[in-house]
């Protein structure tokens, strides 16, 4: 990796390029699937190459390729300084970039166990195991869960100077039970929808899960839903678990602070964003209690690491202080936009793929509430469970949400369970309704290994912080 990334080096250095830099990378991943006391699938990848950067006279020009040779570097160098010449003929503005001081460094994500050293065996034991505690439940067609893990190893150099070695390994798994009965189907799952849940840890990770003790009650929630009342539409309370939360801070906060989506930079898939780089410090983006911060540095989080994709160290961002908007994610580019510096948050999806700003782990702060009290504190609501669905403009404004499972909030206690749960709102007013937010024994790191950006689209993991939620006058499911 070193060798290949000083050729590079030298050879932007000698073709003249205002700046330049180049990746090295390795990625292996597994997959796992049980189905119904039964392995479904199982699959490996590897794959390897390096991407080239260079900036040349203002425009941009990337390129790669997996042949790892001097003789290829060559070529790609060659490649990435005539693309940028062709960008530079439609240039309209020439880009410059934020400083940053080059580093020399190694980094290592932390984990206990290699999950790529656990036997097959041993992890086809607890998915198989947990599938078939699913299916005891009569009412559950299908008994799901999933194993996924991934390792990174990269290196980063620049015609700056810096060097850059980086080892990142990401786990998670969980279960689902699909319930059919009279035309009627519901999941529940355990511990996220959409897989389950993931960080940068190992094997230990899923093992503390316990998906195997966790599937009875999963089976049995899925059960009790077939047979459970159409959730009420109205105006209402809501409290929201911590997984729901996330999703709500991943696409109404997290998405819309992309700083290339707001300069008009970067619009393919996700869409671009309601906010301006004048809201900084003035607009009021939620109530007093929503606290928010992008923080790459928090240990096990899933968006995780030692230097972004620029060569910027991780570093923590406020992004809602008290309920005003404070920062963006940002480059290099973006941030000398706006006169300010990276925050640290370009992210390639492989070596093949030019950065993007990227979500880090974007999270709500814990508030000071015990959940127990806060729903002794609710006369009457409801309590949102696990996401089931989303939908949101490309503005990031309007949207609606839906989740597996709503419990009825009476006279400060939980009631009846409800199904089919929606509600939606209107993102600054949604967050300015939250008047309570748990504690920090509620609160909890949730990842997302399938977060859309780009055209060709690129797949980012991200993670989010986040305990439950209170929010008042909230519009729940379908008015007529």
């Amino acid at each position: 990796m070193k060798a290949l990334c000083e050729k590079a080096v030298n050879l932007m250095k000698l073709r003249k390029a205002g700046y330049g830099d180049v990746r090295v990378v390795r990625l292996r991943e597994q997959h796992i699937e049980a189905k119904n006391s039964a392995v479904e699938s199982v699959s490996y990848e590897e794959s390897e190459g390096f991407g080239v950067r260079v900036l040349l006279d203002g425009a941009w020009g990337f390129a790669a390729s997996r042949i790892l040779t001097a003789e290829e570097v060559e070529k790609v160098v060659a490649r990435a300084i005539e693309i940028a010449k062709a960008s530079g003929t439609v240039l309209d503005r020439k880009i410059v970039l934020a400083p940053v001081k080059p580093e020399v460094a190694r980094w290592r994500s932390q984990f206990d166990i290699d999950p790529f050293t656990v036997p097959l065996e041993d992890k086809l034991a607890i998915l198989v195991s947990a599938s078939s505690l699913l299916k005891k439940e009569k009412a559950v067609a299908l008994g799901q869960a999933f194993f996924s893990c991934f390792e990174t190893d990269k290196a980063f150099a620049s015609t700056e100077g810096a060097f850059i070695e980086q080892k990142i390994v990401e786990t998670g798994g969980g279960i689902a039970a699909t319930a059919i009965q009279n035309g009627e189907m519901q999941v529940r799952s355990y511990p996220n929808s959409f897989r389950g849940n993931f960080g940068t840890r190992g094997w230990e990770y899923v093992k503390a899960m316990d998906l195997a003790g966790n599937a009875p009650r999963v089976a049995s929630e899925a059960a009790e839903l077939l047979s459970a009342p159409q959730c009420p539409a109205g105006k209402t309370t809501l409290i929201l678990d911590g997984g729901q939360l996330a999703l709500q801070v991943h696409e109404s906060i997290g998405h819309p602070i992309e700083l290339d989506r707001v300069l008009g930079l970067e619009a393919g898939f996700a869409g671009t964003s309601f906010l301006k780089p004048s809201d900084v410090g003035k607009l009021r983006y939620g109530s007093d209690q929503v606290n928010v911060v992008a923080d790459a540095t928090t240990p096990g989080g899933l968006g995780s690491f030692g230097y972004d994709d620029e060569g910027v160290p991780a570093e923590r961002t406020d992004i809602i202080k008290a309920g005003v908007f404070a920062g963006f994610l940002s480059s290099r580019e973006t941030a000398h936009a706006i006169g300010r510096g990276s925050s640290g948050t370009m992210r390639a999806s492989g070596w093949h793929a030019i950065p993007l700003i990227r979500m880090t782990n974007v999270s709500l702060l814990p508030g000071a509430w015990d959940l127990d009290k806060l729903v002794a504190d609710t006369d009457d609501g409801l309590f949102l469970s696990t996401n089931r669905s989303w939908s949101i403009d490309d503005k990031r404004l309007n949207f609606q949400f839906g989740c597996e499972m709503a419990r009825e909030i009476k006279g400060g206690k939980l009631g009846r369970v409800y199904k089919n749960p929606t509600y939606t709102g209107i993102t600054p007013e949604f967050w300015g309704s939250c008047d309570a937010v748990c504690g920090s024994a509620h609160w909890k790191l949730w990842g997302t290994p399938n977060c859309g950006k780009g055209e060709p689209m690129q797949t980012a993991h991200v993670g989010h912080g986040a305990a439950p939620a209170r929010f008042r006058n909230v519009r729940v499911g379908v008015l007529k």
